[in-house]
């Protein structure tokens, strides 16, 4: 990038007439969603409905609490300081580029236009980030609500702790289709086995292939390396519609953003790294601006049908899949100068603490049968925590491992009730703790589970059969994998229970987050089976995500540190 020169507030050139503010961006992208996103249909609806009577009837009516959770979109989003000039000649040039694939492809004029408006966004959310005081006051919580009351203190951590965060690393460098080309990267395992979930009723065709995803343009610096940006621009320019498809086209533009991304986020860190400016560990972002900001990420992470793009209920899933991402990464970003990080927002710790529940209580509806047949899309939060957990990449494992179990009486997590989160970016969603409905006995092969844990870990039997109680009530019975099953649990959850029982110790806890990105190389393939990986993964997915005790809620926090490194993966 060059020498670098100092900024200060004062100095902004002069804006193009063509070019909002970015508060006025972060206004109109917000009208621009809301007059997009397509309401929660009557199918989703109905499906809840029976979801919600069938947990109705495994118990008796108990008072609960709820807590309401406002739509991200009716809030107004935070007004930013207006990029500097080389924020303006980015914005530039990727304008120029969005034109041309607007004259080529007419159909995703509304993806390009929130690319504009996102980008705009992006670079006064940095410019303010660096030149306007953190509002401390807001980062200060004396909440005492249950959620808030239960946050846990995370340990420190240095940039070190995270090399293995890499997208290049173990544990998934075989790859996903041994007869195909594609880009070695744990990231391709991930995509694949989502679309072949989804793809099992209903196949769209991207079962086998990326070349319509997100994931070739994705943000990832290796990856972004081998891509040839320029013949695909080319396809485009030429309107050659036969062999660039309308995803394709919307990938493309995710790609640009992505790729514009990446360039802000280098520019405002060299910035940093020079001593021009000073990065707080905190971000600007409010609740509506940091939900605006990610739905462009959000929006194309996955192929789905046109039909589905815009519902509200698909929207809400990408955007808690996000929330998950960040609360595991919230230390690594921090660290790294991340500025999109939830958990680093300028919001009241209350309100990420109601999306981390929304996010468990999305796990948990993902777990039951009723959550899958309305839409194509619907396997992403349960394949994502899954995948998380299996290559090393998330908390649970690793930072989530603390001296001692959290108290299972009265726990409001373990009685968080499952919700879809539909509404959570258009008219709010409220989140409801009451005691946990529990199967009455447990099916043939889940019993089995339970036996085996009784026979080698007869310490953690009690809350394993517990929780396997409660995932059937759920689920209903489980007919997955025994022996693949138990040997990733083995080695993923009991062992990190098991590890909690004891005094603290950081190298087991990192011996148990390594050893869960080893299984996972080792038993991948099994979620693969059509018979039965959706029940393999659905269970996975319970105890990774909300089974007691609640490792992926330890991974909510972080311990501020000085911001150092530039290197950004993840």
């Amino acid at each position: 990038m060059g020498a670098v020169a100092k900024v200060s507030a004062d100095s902004v050139p002069a804006q193009p007439s063509a070019q909002l503010q970015p508060g006025e961006a972060g206004d109109a992208l917000a009208r621009l969603l809301a007059k997009g996103i397509n309401g929660c249909t009557e199918e989703y609806r109905d499906c809840q409905s029976a979801a919600q009577q069938r947990l109705d009837a495994l118990g008796s009516p108990h008072s609960s609490t709820t807590l309401p959770v406002e739509g991200a979109l009716q809030l107004a989003p935070r007004a930013f300081l207006p990029p500097d000039e080389e924020g303006y000649a980015r914005l530039t040039q990727l304008d120029t580029s969005l034109r041309m694939i607007e004259a080529a492809f007419p159909q995703v004029s509304t993806d390009t236009e929130v690319c504009r408006l996102t980008s705009r966004m992006l670079e006064g959310a940095w410019r303010s980030r660096a030149l306007t005081p953190p509002r401390k006051e807001q980062q200060i919580s004396d909440c005492a609500c249950a959620l808030c009351s239960r946050l846990p203190t995370p340990p420190a951590r240095t940039l070190s702790d995270y090399s293995w965060r890499q997208s290049a690393g173990r544990p998934l460098t075989n790859k996903t289709w041994p007869y195909r080309r594609e880009l070695n990267s744990v990231l391709t395992g991930g995509w694949s086995w989502t679309r072949q979930m989804n793809d099992l009723e209903r196949d769209l065709g991207h079962r086998h292939r990326f070349e319509d995803d997100i994931l070739v343009f994705h943000e990832y610096k290796r990856v972004v390396d081998t891509i040839d940006t320029t013949r695909l621009t080319q396809l485009a320019k030429g309107r050659l519609a036969e062999n660039f498809s309308t995803n394709s086209a919307r990938a493309l533009v995710s790609g640009l953003f992505a790729a514009h991304k990446r360039s802000v986020d280098e520019y405002w860190l060299q910035q940093h790294d020079t001593g021009s400016v000073t990065l707080p560990q905190t971000n600007p972002l409010s609740q509506s601006s940091y939900s605006l900001l990610q739905m462009l990420d959000c929006l194309f992470w996955h192929v789905s049908p046109d039909t589905e793009l815009w519902q509200e209920e698909h929207l809400a899933s990408l955007l808690l899949c996000r929330v998950i991402d960040d609360m595991v990464d919230v230390r690594a970003d921090a660290l790294t100068g991340e500025i999109s990080n939830f958990w680093l927002a300028d919001m009241p710790t209350h309100t990420k603490a109601l999306y981390a529940a929304c996010a468990i209580a999305l796990v948990k509806y993902g777990c039951m049968p009723e959550a899958h047949s309305p839409m194509w899309n619907t396997w992403l939060m349960t394949t994502t925590i899954v995948w998380m957990g299996l290559t090393g990449r998330h908390a649970l494992w690793f930072d989530g491992i603390t001296q001692g179990l959290p108290p299972a009486e009265a726990c409001p997590l373990c009685d968080l009730q499952p919700n879809a989160c539909t509404g959570i970016l258009t008219h709010g969603t409220t989140l409801t703790i009451t005691p946990r409905p529990t199967a009455p006995a447990l099916s043939p092969r889940t019993a089995e589970l339970s036996a085996r844990c009784r026979a080698q870990y007869p310490r953690t039997w009690p809350l394993f059969d517990a929780e396997l109680h409660a995932f059937e009530a759920l689920h209903g019975p489980w007919y997955g994998n025994i022996d693949s099953t138990w040997e990733i649990l083995r080695r993923t959850y009991l062992a990190a229970v098991e590890a909690s029982s004891a005094a603290p110790s950081p190298a087991r806890a990192r011996h148990v987050q390594q050893d869960a990105g080893v299984v996972g190389s080792e038993m991948f393939h099994t979620l693969h089976d059509p018979q039965t990986g959706r029940e393999d993964t659905t269970l996975l997915a319970y105890m990774f995500g909300c089974a007691h005790p609640h490792f992926l809620w330890n991974a909510t926090g972080y311990r501020p540190s000085s911001l150092a490194g530039d290197w950004l993966d993840g």
